[in-house]
């Protein structure tokens, strides 16, 4: 007694019409969707908006069991990863974990980042010292997309860490 398989996967012609045609749609999606991934990969901006992601989470996970940095209340509402000096005047502050710390949303979007209270409570947290120093001058930087990528893996494995 001896069991033959088939390796038929039809049934008719249309049938097999008919799986030809959802191959072929479900190559086509895979081809678009690698394309696309690798697009992301190579966007500034993406990557970019990615970064800023990952370090703004690590930032109110490093900040949990603290209060606003400006207000230095609890909250229920949402927490935001605020800058004291901002983004768009020190771009090459944007990912230093000095400059950066967890702000009520009333604070960081309704009082434009309560500054100066945030300097004041960031004299007590990190010295009078490095707040000057984050406010002196700097040296401009324009992030690459493997400076991003890096940042992005440093920050990750910092939440990981963080989260054990």
């Amino acid at each position: 007694f001896q069991l033959f398989r088939t390796t038929q996967k039809v049934c008719s012609p249309n049938c097999a019409i008919e799986l030809a045609r959802v191959d072929s749609a479900k190559k086509e999606k895979k081809a678009h969707t690698e394309k696309k991934r690798k697009l992301k990969d190579e966007d500034r901006s993406f990557q970019l908006k990615k970064t800023q992601q990952i370090f703004n989470k690590f930032i109110r996970l490093r900040d949990d069991k603290q209060p606003c940095i400006s207000c230095e209340r609890f909250h229920s509402g949402q927490y935001h990863a605020g800058h004291y000096l901002t983004v768009g005047a020190n771009p090459e502050l944007r990912f230093d974990p000095e400059n950066c710390h967890k702000q009520c949303s009333a604070c960081n979007n309704h009082l434009s980042g309560n500054l100066v209270n945030y300097r004041v409570s960031l004299i007590h947290k990190i010295g009078i010292e490095k707040v000057e120093s984050l406010e002196g001058p700097h040296e401009p930087k324009r992030y690459t997309i493997d400076d991003l990528k890096e940042i992005q893996e440093t920050y990750k494995r910092k939440i990981k860490e963080l989260n054990q």
